[in-house]
Parts: C-alpha cells; structure tokens; sequence
C-alpha cells in the first residue's frame, strides 16, 4: 500500500463509526467515510469547526461552527491547493493523492534528466477534477499538460490551482468535454502523449448527458488511450476510489493493452490516522512506467 504520509497541512486525527476527524490547515472537520466500519479511538471529537452531514434525499450539508477562511489554501511540500467545502463532502481536494502527484513529479524529472535530446513531454489529465495531477505536471517543468474533465465549475477551481502556484507561464489547456469523445478526437487527430493520468468515477455524466459506467467503459477508455501513447511513454496511471474490483483489475487492463516494455505495477493508496497504526484505505492504483 501506498502512503500519503508527508502532508503537513492535512491530517486523519481519527476515524470511527463511519466518520473521520480531519485537521485540514488547522481547521477541524467530521466527515463520512464508507470504509470507516471500527470504532472511533476517542471518545469525543472535541472543537469541530465543521460537521458534514448526509441527506436521506442523497447529498447533504455542511454544519459549521466556525467559518472557513475566505481564501483557504493548505500546501503540499511546494505545492499549493485551494480548498472548497462542497455539498457533496468534498473538500476540492483528495489527500491521498499526494503519492501519485510525487510519483508524476518523479518520473517527469527523472526523464527531463535523462533526456539527451531535450525532448518534449507532453501529459494528458482525464477525469482530472481541481487539477492535483495537473499541478504536479506543471511544476515537474512538462512542456504541455491537457487538462479534461466535463464540470466547468470544476476547471474553474483547477486553473485557480494553477494560478496560486505560479505556473501561469506553462502550457494548460482546460477542456471541458466527455473524455470518451475527446480522447476519440485525439486519436483521430494523432495526438501523441508521454504522460496518461485518469482518475475515473464509478457512474457519471459528461456535459451533455454522456453515460459513464467504469465497468463498462474503462476497457474502452483505456484501448482508444494507448493509441495516444507516444514511442517513448513516461508513465500511463490509473486511479480509483469506490469501484468494486481489485487493483489486480486495473493492472490486467493495462498491462494487456500496452505493447511498450516497462513496468506494470498496482496496490491499494493509503493515509495513517495519527497517533495509531491504523491506514484508512482510500483508493486503488495502477502505473505503467518506464
């Protein structure tokens, strides 16, 4: 399993009874969490700033007890991210992914390193949300990153990302589109890229009411994406969070698809609660690398 466990402004105080206690840049939450099936460590969750509670109509809200800072950013080693409270529990931001924005950052400097002919690297971000991923990839020096995901507002949040690192200067582009038709365009126009990164929901919908199911549509996804990769791919990364199969799925996907020698690998992402050894699971990956 893999650990985000270098964060400094973002930390898991406890977890219990289907809820976690979050220290989120000094401000202290209790949100649900489906994998949160033991009891709580402490018996009281003392100086709440804010509780988010469920809707029996789907949804929910945020209770606050004391406001959020109007301009709340908390920082990942050098990197920078505004936080949001939506009605969905979200907090614009998914904290585990601290590992797979290192392991991006790695790779893109390890080739920018090794590269004699100073080639350009290009990645390409799906179901790429607030833009962790996208971050990652700018402040690796990546000389064009294509960011994809079908909620305006959403990309909205990921250029403010952009913007309060100071990487105005790199090549973004922001597509708000279905992946599924924008990847079919790329393929068409013989787009190549040396980064793929998804991070695809379990059901969703695109702008226009496209049908997202992640059982039957990654397979699909994946095939139209190897033919974007470029003759010399960085890295082709998957991530998950509530689907209901193994990491060894995941990995199968991939590495059935993809001809190029390298390194197929997947496990599960983790964050340890503090003060304990306990890991509240997050999520599955899996990478292919060179």
């Amino acid at each position: 399993m893999l650990l985000a466990d270098k964060w400094k402004d973002y930390k898991i105080i406890d977890c219990g009874e289907g809820e976690k206690l979050e220290n989120i840049g000094g401000f202290l939450v209790s949100r649900p969490d489906s994998q949160v099936i033991w009891p709580k460590k402490l018996n009281k969750w003392n100086n709440l700033d804010a509780v988010y509670h469920r809707s029996d109509k789907g949804g929910g809200y945020w209770q606050y007890f004391n406001k959020p800072k109007d301009n709340f950013i908390i920082k990942y080693q050098d990197l920078s991210f505004q936080i949001e409270f939506t009605n969905f529990k979200h907090i614009g931001l998914f904290p585990e992914q601290a590992v797979n924005w290192q392991f991006i950052i790695d790779k893109i400097k390890e080739k920018k390193v090794s590269s004699h002919q100073n080639k350009e690297i290009k990645a390409l971000n799906l179901f790429a949300y607030t833009g962790g991923a996208t971050v990652a990839c700018a402040y690796a020096d990546c000389d064009e990153i294509v960011h994809v995901d079908a909620s305006k507002k959403i990309v909205g949040h990921a250029k403010k990302n952009i913007e309060i690192n100071n990487l105005q200067n790199k090549k973004v582009r922001f597509i708000i589109e279905d992946v599924i038709k924008f990847v079919l365009r790329e393929v068409r126009r013989e787009r190549k890229y040396d980064v793929i990164i998804m991070d695809p929901p379990v059901y969703g919908r695109g702008p226009n009411g496209e049908l997202w199911q992640i059982e039957t549509s990654l397979t699909k996804l994946v095939k139209e994406c190897i033919n974007l990769l470029s003759d010399s791919p960085i890295l082709f990364l998957i991530n998950c969070y509530t689907a209901n199969f193994s990491h060894i799925s995941l990995k199968n996907i991939l590495s059935s698809s993809i001809n190029h020698k390298g390194i197929f690998e997947s496990g599960e992402i983790g964050i340890p609660i503090e003060n304990s050894n306990i890991i509240l699971p997050c999520g599955i990956y899996s990478r292919f690398y060179c």
